[in-house]
């Protein structure tokens, strides 16, 4: 039996649509970081970016388990003296949980070239509208399609 390997011409690509609504932040995250790189198709390879494009809603009702929201810190380096800047889950969420989930996507993603492109593949909305109504994304079940 051959092996196949995906070339960049021949991947077929699709639109998926991911209903945050009630669901642990990490799991939507590994789901969409998943369907980015491609992993769920049979002729998946790790060095062409033969993954699908993803539309993530409802970002805002996203839930953190545990003690996450207090004890969990966003954190940033300015690079000087004392520039750290912590920033609580809790006010993240509140505020700007499109920024959360885009940033535990991109830590699940490979650090180079072709993970910031698959990056660019995934579009989160903080409410149920989104614009890419004519790409006619298809409902993203956990893998039961």
């Amino acid at each position: 039996m051959k092996t196949i390997m995906a070339k960049p011409a021949t991947v077929q690509k699709k639109w998926w649509l991911i209903d945050a609504d009630g669901k642990v932040l990490g799991r939507v995250a590994s789901e969409a970081a998943t369907l980015l790189r491609g992993k769920h198709k049979a002729d998946f390879t790790p060095n062409v970016d033969c993954g699908d494009y993803v539309i993530i809603i409802n970002s805002d009702k996203l839930v953190l388990t545990g003690k996450k929201e207090e004890q969990k810190y966003f954190k940033r380096y300015s690079g000087y003296q004392s520039g750290l800047h912590l920033t609580q889950y809790k006010k993240m969420m509140a505020e700007q949980s499109d920024v959360a989930l885009m940033r535990a996507i991109k830590g699940m993603l490979p650090k180079n070239s072709l993970g910031r492109t698959m990056a660019t593949h995934c579009h989160i909305y903080k409410g149920a509208e989104h614009q890419q109504q004519a790409q006619k994304p298809e409902v993203w079940n956990g893998g039961k399609n």
